[in-house]
């Protein structure tokens, strides 16, 4: 079955999610996005890759941070999900419901993307003013907390300084929402480090569990962040990377930005699909193999 055929109660940009009572069931499709938009093609086995990914982070710092896990067992699932084995095994994730906060918890470790556009201007990324003299790819003197909105599909996410953050959400969470991701990014970077991988930003989710912070969504997946092989790195110019700025790169020398975004061609599907394959097996430590149907009692 390639598919749930019951309207999800939530419809974003990869997941879905279903209202389960006490918990939610967030399923990742093999949607892509880029630049605020959702592509006409898909990337084979990426929703699988991406929660896998994030299963394996919330595992290792489940010390360092709460997450909202509950299961990857399509046994442990509402009764109801469960003739839906086949398409869910792998790409879906049984979670506690959280009062999500409404502000994306992005680190930045080295200077690329937007943060490079600011830093051209006046030498700031949301509001922190950086050393002169970096360039494309330079890593920063420390990681730095860069907040931004949540947009609706199709709008964009405004970058926001901690300050504007700390209006919006109050000092207190502000804070918490600052450490917490400073903290599990620097623990990340730690470990990717000994695996030849240079996180170069990324972005975290958060909500309130029983009034504690906890982490939610994806975690540190090619979606939610930059992955750079350490080995040739050198600031200056665009790193390769093992994540969908492929894509980005593709779409910037081919669409205008007007209008809906083009299919993509199969050999950036393949590639794609490929550096998604590459990063779970760095990330891991094992190949990755899609996983096989759980056959559960109805």
């Amino acid at each position: 079955m390639s598919s749930i055929d019951m309207r999800p109660d939530s419809h974003g940009k990869v997941r879905d999610i279903y209202d389960c009572g006490d918990s939610l069931l967030m399923v990742a499709s093999d949607r892509i996005s880029a630049f605020d938009y959702i592509l006409p093609d898909e990337i084979p086995y990426k929703g699988e890759i991406l929660t896998r990914i994030s299963a394996f982070w919330f595992d290792r710092f489940a010390d360092l941070m709460p997450n909202h896990m509950i299961s990857m067992d399509v046994a442990d699932f509402p009764e109801e999900y469960h003739k839906y084995a086949e398409y869910l095994t792998g790409r879906s994730m049984l979670v506690k419901k959280a009062k999500t906060v409404p502000i994306e918890c992005i680190v930045r470790g080295y200077l690329t993307g937007s943060g490079k556009k600011t830093y051209d201007q006046d030498g700031t990324v949301c509001g922190i003013k950086l050393p002169d003299g970096l360039t494309e790819a330079s890593k920063l003197p420390e990681p730095i907390f860069t907040p931004s909105t949540k947009a609706a599909i199709g709008d964009h996410d405004e970058n926001i300084s901690f300050e504007r953050c700390a209006e919006l959400v109050g000092n207190d969470v502000a804070t918490q929402l600052r450490d917490a991701s400073l903290s599990i990014y620097n623990a990340a970077a730690e470990y990717a480090a000994t695996r030849g991988i240079i996180i170069a930003d990324t972005k975290f989710e958060f909500g309130f569990i029983d009034g504690k912070l906890t982490l939610i969504d994806e975690c540190l997946t090619p979606d939610s962040s930059r992955f750079w092989p350490a080995e040739g790195y050198e600031p200056g110019h665009v790193q390769p990377s093992y994540d969908k700025q492929y894509v980005r790169d593709w779409l910037r020398a081919n669409w205008d930005m007007v209008g809906e975004p083009p299919h993509l061609p199969e050999d950036v599907v393949r590639g794609t699909s490929a550096r998604y394959e590459e990063a779970f097996k760095i990330i891991t430590g094992k190949t990755f193999e899609p996983m096989k149907e759980i056959h559960v009692t109805a």
